[in-house]
C-alpha cells in the first residue's frame, strides 16, 4: 500500500538528477555563462528569460515567474503531481521510491477517495436512466459530449441509493457522501447494520464532480431538480476537500491546452464553467460557491500568469469583484495580471456566452477593467475628487490596498496614478502614505526579501552567498553568538546553515524542497531569482564579511549589557574576555 515518500529520498533523488539534462530534453538551451538559457516554455515570449542553474540545480523563468527544482518543472511543464513527479525522476535514476507508514495513509486517503470514485461512476450510470436530469441539461443547453468531459451525473431521489450501492459506508461518510443517523441518544449507532445507519447526502440533483489538480474527484456540487430550498448543495470540508483551497474545473481547464495558459476567467457557477468550455473557452474556473480567498488567488497564479474576475454587473456582484481584489493584492508580484469585466444585466457567464457567442465573450475578456483602474475607480465614487478634502480622502482610502502590495512596477505605476487623480507628486504621496509599505509574504522570522533596517541586509547577502555556495556553511564558528544577532531573519540563516552542514552534499534545490510551501522557503525561492552580483572569488570575502558583521552586532549588545552590569558588580574574567572581543571584533566604520 502507498504511503509517505521519505524527505531523505527525495533529497538524494535531486542529488542524482542533472536538471540542465532533463530541462534541456524539452526545452532548447544555450549556455550562457555559469547557465543555460532559452526561451519560457510556460509563455509565448520571443527573447529568452527562462535560465537553468547547474550550480543551484534549479531553474528561474522571469517571463512567467515560475521557479523551482527538477520535481517542479515536470509538476509545472509535464501537469504532474507531486507524487507523479518524484516517480517520473525515479524512474529515470533506475529506483524505486519508497514509502513511510505503508498502511496509515491508504486509510486516511485512499479509502475516502476510492468512495468518491465509486460515487461518480453510480452517478453518471444513473444520468441515463434519469429523463427528467437529462432534459435539465439539454434546457440548460449542455450537450451529451460535454456532459461526459466534466463527468456530470445524477444523484436519484432516495434516501439510500447510494448507500446501498456502496454497501462499506465508513469511507463514504468520512468522503461526504453519506450522513451518519443519530441514536435515541443523540449519538451516531454505529451498531446498527450499514444500510440503517446512513443515508445519501444527495438526493434528486444533477452532480458535478469536483476534481483536484490531479483529476481525482474529491467532492461533488449537486443541482436540486425538486423544490429544495438549498438550490445548490457542495460536499462538505473533509480532509481532500476545502472550499477555500479548491476550484472546480481547475484540472479540465489545465488539462484543455498542450501550452501554457494564457490566463484563467474565474466565474462562481458550475454551469458557468460548463458553458463556456462548450463554446470553446475551456480556461474557466469556478469558486464552489464560495468568496474569492487568498488561498484561490496562490493557485490561480500557480497555473497562469493572468486572472480574469468575471461577476455579475449587479451590486451583489461588484461585491463579490470588491472581496476578489482584497484577496488579490498581496499576490501582484512581477509578471502577474488581474483584470475585472461584469455581464450585462440579467445575464451570468453561461446564458451570455450562449447569446453572444465565444468570439464577442473573448472580446470582452480583451476589453475588461485593469485592477489598478478597478481599485482607483472604486475609491474615487467614494468623494468628491474637485475638492481639497476628497482627494486627501481619496489617498487615505488607497493607504491599507497600497500597503498590500508588493514593491514592483505595479505599485509604481498605481503611485503615479494616484498622484494624478489627486493632483501631487509621487514623492508626496509616498510621504503621505506613511507607513502604507507591502505587507511581505513571509513573516518576520523569515528571510527578509526588501530589508528595511541595515540590521537585516548582512543576513539577506549572507544567505545568498550560502544558497550559491553551501559549503559556505563550514566556515561558521560561533553559531550561539551568530544566533543572538539582532537581526531579522537571523534564525532562517542559522536553519539554513545547519541543514548544509547536516547534507555536506545538498545544493540550494535540496534545501527549497525541504523547505517547499512554506513562508521561507518561499522567501529562499525569492532570493536565488536574484543575481548574486559577485565573481566567484569574492563570494567567500563577501560572506565571512556579513557573518562578522552580525557576530560583532551580537557581541556589541553583550558587551554593552556587561558595562552596565560593571556598575553594580564585578565582572568575572569571562565577562572581561566577552568586552575585550567585542572592542578587537570591531569591523570598520564603511561596513556598519
Amino acid at each position: 500500500m502507498a504511503g509517505r515518500i521519505p524527505d531523505s529520498f527525495i533529497h538524494d533523488l535531486l542529488a542524482r538528477t542533472d536538471i540542465v539534462e532533463l530541462i534541456g530534453a524539452r526545452v532548447e538551451l544555450k549556455r550562457a555563462g555559469k547557465e543555460f538559457k532559452g526561451l519560457s516554455p510556460f509563455t509565448s515570449e520571443k527573447s529568452p528569460s527562462f535560465f537553468v542553474s547547474p550550480q543551484k540545480q534549479m531553474f528561474f523563468d522571469f517571463s512567467s515567474g515560475k521557479n523551482g527544482t527538477a520535481i517542479s518543472f515536470l509538476m509545472e511543464y509535464d501537469r504532474l503531481s507531486f507524487v507523479e513527479a518524484v516517480e517520473e525522476l525515479a524512474k529515470r535514476a533506475g529506483i524505486e521510491v519508497p514509502r513511510e507508514g505503508g498502511r496509515e495513509p491508504r486509510v486516511v486517503l485512499d479509502g475516502p477517495l476510492d468512495a468518491l470514485a465509486a460515487a461518480q461512476r453510480h452517478f453518471t450510470e444513473r444520468l441515463r436512466h434519469a429523463p427528467e436530469a437529462i432534459a435539465y441539461l439539454k434546457k440548460r443547453g449542455v450537450s451529451g459530449e460535454t456532459a461526459k468531459r466534466f463527468g456530470v451525473g445524477y444523484a436519484p431521489d432516495s434516501w439510500d441509493g447510494l448507500t446501498k450501492f456502496l454497501q462499506d459506508t465508513r469511507h463514504a461518510v468520512e468522503a461526504g457522501l453519506l450522513i451518519e443517523r443519530e441514536g435515541r441518544d443523540g449519538a451516531s449507532d454505529a451498531k446498527r447494520p450499514a444500510s440503517n445507519h446512513c443515508y445519501d447526502r444527495f438526493r434528486n440533483r444533477v452532480m458535478f464532480p469536483i476534481r483536484d489538480t490531479r483529476g481525482r474527484v474529491i467532492a461533488f456540487g449537486g443541482r436540486t431538480l425538486g423544490n429544495d430550498p438549498a438550490k445548490y448543495l457542495n460536499s462538505p470540508e473533509t480532509v481532500l476537500f476545502h472550499k477555500g483551497r479548491n476550484l472546480y474545473g481547475l484540472y479540465e481547464a489545465r488539462t484543455a491546452t498542450t501550452g501554457a495558459l494564457p490566463h484563467l476567467i474565474v466565474v462562481e457557477g458550475y454551469m458557468d464553467v460548463v458553458m463556456l468550455a462548450q463554446h470553446g473557452i475551456g480556461e474557466a474556473v469556478g469558486t464552489l460557491g464560495t468568496a474569492t480567498t487568498r488561498e484561490h488567488v496562490q493557485l490561480l497564479f500557480k497555473s497562469a500568469p493572468k486572472i480574469v474576475f468575471c461577476f455579475d454587473g449587479d451590486r451583489a456582484g461588484r461585491s463579490a469583484a470588491w472581496r476578489a481584489l482584497e484577496q488579490v493584492l498581496p499576490e501582484m508580484h512581477e509578471g502577474r495580471e488581474c483584470v475585472f469585466m461584469f455581464m450585462p444585466d440579467g445575464h451570468d457567464p453561461d446564458t451570455w456566452v450562449q447569446e453572444v457567442g465565444a468570439d464577442a465573450f473573448r472580446e470582452a475578456i480583451a476589453a475588461a477593467m485593469p485592477l489598478s483602474e478597478f481599485l482607483l475607480d472604486g475609491l474615487a465614487k467614494q468623494v468628491n475628487l474637485g475638492s481639497l478634502e476628497g482627494r486627501a480622502r481619496l489617498i487615505a482610502l488607497a493607504r491599507p490596498h497600497l500597503g498590500k502590495l508588493p514593491d514592483g512596477p505595479l505599485r509604481m505605476l498605481l503611485l503615479d496614478e494616484l498622484g494624478r487623480r489627486a493632483r501631487l507628486g509621487r514623492d508626496d504621496i509616498e510621504g503621505m502614505l506613511g507607513g502604507a509599505r507591502p505587507v511581505p509574504e513571509v513573516p518576520t522570522e523569515a528571510v527578509p526579501q526588501a530589508p528595511t533596517t541595515g540590521a537585516s541586509r548582512p543576513v539577506r547577502r549572507a544567505m545568498q552567498l550560502l544558497l550559491d555556495r553551501p559549503t559556505l556553511a563550514e566556515i561558521v564558528d560561533n553559531m550561539g553568538l551568530l544566533a543572538q544577532a539582532p537581526a531579522q531573519g537571523i534564525e532562517i540563516l542559522i536553519e539554513a546553515i545547519d541543514y548544509f552542514l547536516a547534507h555536506p552534499n545538498a545544493r540550494a534545490a535540496q534545501l527549497v524542497e525541504a523547505w517547499k510551501d512554506t513562508p521561507k522557503g518561499r522567501g529562499v525561492e525569492r532570493l536565488l531569482r536574484q543575481d548574486l552580483g559577485c565573481a566567484d572569488e569574492v563570494v567567500e570575502t563577501e560572506f565571512r564579511d556579513a557573518i562578522n558583521l552580525l557576530t560583532f552586532r551580537a557581541l556589541e549588545i553583550e558587551a554593552s549589557r556587561l558595562l552596565e552590569e560593571s556598575r553594580h558588580r564585578e565582572l568575572t574574567r569571562a565577562e572581561l574576555g566577552i568586552i575585550d572581543s567585542f572592542h578587537r571584533s570591531r569591523p570598520p566604520r564603511s561596513r556598519r
